[in-house]
């Protein structure tokens, strides 16, 4: 467990349309890359792993996501 603080940012590609996550990179050398809704800060936090969040950051990239 550890005692480092997220530091929470916003993607700079966000359209600031209120679909937007948080992460906290600064987590990274120690395995985890926190995420939550920016819309509830206070809400609950997904820690992903810095190998799931790489994943997820891919497929977006690549448009293996479907919102449909």
């Amino acid at each position: 467990m550890t005692t480092e603080t997220p530091r929470w940012l916003t993607s700079s590609y966000s359209d600031n349309g209120g679909a937007c996550v948080h992460v906290a990179t600064n987590l990274a050398a120690r395995g985890t890359v926190p995420v939550r809704d920016s819309k509830h800060p206070t809400g609950p936090v997904l820690d992903l792993t810095t190998e799931a969040f790489s994943t997820f950051v891919t497929s977006i990239k690549s448009g293996d996501l479907s919102t449909a």
